[in-house]
């Protein structure tokens, strides 16, 4: 199990909005589960425009804001949307079980929506690709 479980969902997040959550926590899953928060406790809309903000606020503060990349970040809260949409879990640990895929074999999910390497594009990174193969819904 991934060291993020340790915080509870308010705490999880409390902890990335105010800069002082350890960046060994914040994994390829943390992220996943982030935008799952923000979805679930408000809408898609908000779950974009929030884990924008707060992943540059995030990496910056790190020294790593050239690690931050546009398309990734949107696509990522509209892959979980996706399967939000069609889950019955109550909690994320239930959610990435129901749904591994989002966890293992995550580029091939952006590979369904993308021709292009959308993690090594540079117009990718600063601004948010539309898909050119499937559309997310």
């Amino acid at each position: 199990m991934e060291a993020h479980y340790q915080l509870s969902d308010q705490d999880f997040v409390y902890q990335f909005e105010n800069i002082i959550l350890d960046p060994k926590l914040f994994s390829h899953e943390a992220h996943l589960r982030i935008a799952w928060i923000y979805i679930k406790n408000n809408n898609i809309d908000y779950a974009i425009a929030q884990l924008r903000e707060q992943l540059i606020k995030f990496v910056t503060h790190l020294g790593a804001r050239e690690k931050y990349n546009e398309t990734v970040t949107v696509a990522a809260v509209k892959a979980v949307y996706h399967f939000y949409l069609k889950s019955n879990s109550e909690n994320f640990k239930s959610f990435i079980e129901e749904f591994p895929r989002l966890k293992t074999n995550f580029k091939d999910v952006l590979a369904q929506h993308y021709n292009i390497d959308v993690f090594n594009s540079e117009i990718a990174k600063s601004s948010f690709l539309e898909p050119d193969k499937l559309p997310f819904n």
